[in-house]
Order: structure tokens, then C-alpha cells, then sequence
């Protein structure tokens, strides 16, 4: 039986920097086509911060046509700034998604650490490591937040598999 190819983008969202990847899934291989990172400039007003974001989501998803996403959520963490200003970017990226008609998977940073390493309490440089393993890179993706993103579409290829396969059981 043949097996099906999956195109799965994965976003680190931020505002200042959202990390983008995009993987392609064939059984249990995967294949980096390419990753990337959006910035945007604290001078500029929030309103066009979002729509770079948006129209460079937009651009990223015409140009590989994924199916999917697997995108990180938000940590609360002691900087409530922060997580506000991170979720108005998550807001803009989903939007340009659910535009290309994508699948969402939303995943915890433990999550997704727990589904690359194996570990929810992964170092970020473990992390790193298994993503250039899984990707087989010959080079570690650079910026970190690009690299992040990669992880959360590995995340979200794993956890689909594992979703799907449940899905099977249970119809039989």
C-alpha cells in the first residue's frame, strides 16, 4: 500500500519573531522543504507588525502547499506583555492558515519537547539536536525560533499518526 506524503508547516509564533518550517511526512520519515523566520520591527505599529505576519504566512503557505499545522501555544509565563503581544501574532498567523484551508494541531512547549526528544523537561539545544536527526541536516537551522518551528511540525506529524492510528482501532 502506498503511503501517503503529508506537508505540514509548523510555527513558533512570536511577535518580534515568528519561526516558520515546513516538513514533508512519509510514514515515519520526514523531509525538511524549508524554514524561515518573520520579523518585524518594535518601531513599527502593531497593526502592521500582524499583517507582515500574516501576508508572509500567506506567502509561505502558497509557495508549499501544506495540508497541515502544528503550532505552538502560549506560555503564560511572569511576563503577561509578552504572552499578549505573542498571542495577537498566533491570532494573525492562524488566520492566514485557516485561509489555505490548513488542519490545526495546537501543542504545549512540553508537548512538543515530549514528542521530539521523548522528554517534556528537554533542553532547547536537545531539542535543536533531534530536529537536525529527524531532518537529517547537515547544518542546525538557524535562527532558534526557525528551529522551533520545525520541532512543532514534527510534533504534529507524531501526534497525527498516533491520533490516526486510534482512529483505525476504534472503527474496527
Amino acid at each position: 500500500m502506498e503511503q501517503e506524503t503529508c506537508i505540514i508547516l509548523g510555527i513558533d509564533p512570536g511577535l518580534a519573531n515568528t519561526g516558520w518550517g515546513v516538513v514533508a511526512k512519509r510514514g515515519s520519515r520526514y523531509r525538511c522543504l524549508a524554514y524561515g523566520c518573520l520579523s518585524t520591527p518594535a518601531d513599527q505599529d502593531i497593526a502592521t507588525r500582524l499583517k507582515n505576519l500574516h501576508d508572509g504566512i500567506v506567502r509561505v503557505v502558497e509557495r508549499y502547499h501544506p495540508t497541515e499545522l502544528g503550532i505552538e501555544q502560549i506560555y503564560f509565563g511572569a511576563n503577561s506583555k509578552s504572552a499578549f503581544a505573542t498571542g495577537q501574532a498566533r491570532g494573525a498567523v492562524l488566520v492566514a492558515c485557516a485561509a489555505g484551508g490548513l488542519e490545526v494541531g495546537e501543542y504545549t512547549p512540553m508537548q512538543i519537547k515530549q514528542s521530539v526528544v521523548g522528554t517534556g523537561s528537554a533542553e532547547k539545544e536537545q531539542v535543536q539536536y533531534m530536529v537536525r536527526a529527524i531532518l537529517e541536516l547537515d547544518h542546525q537551522p538557524r535562527p532558534d525560533h526557525a528551529a522551533d518551528a520545525l520541532a512543532a511540525a514534527i510534533c504534529h506529524g507524531n501526534l497525527r499518526a498516533v491520533s490516526k492510528l486510534i482512529e483505525e482501532q476504534e472503527e474496527r
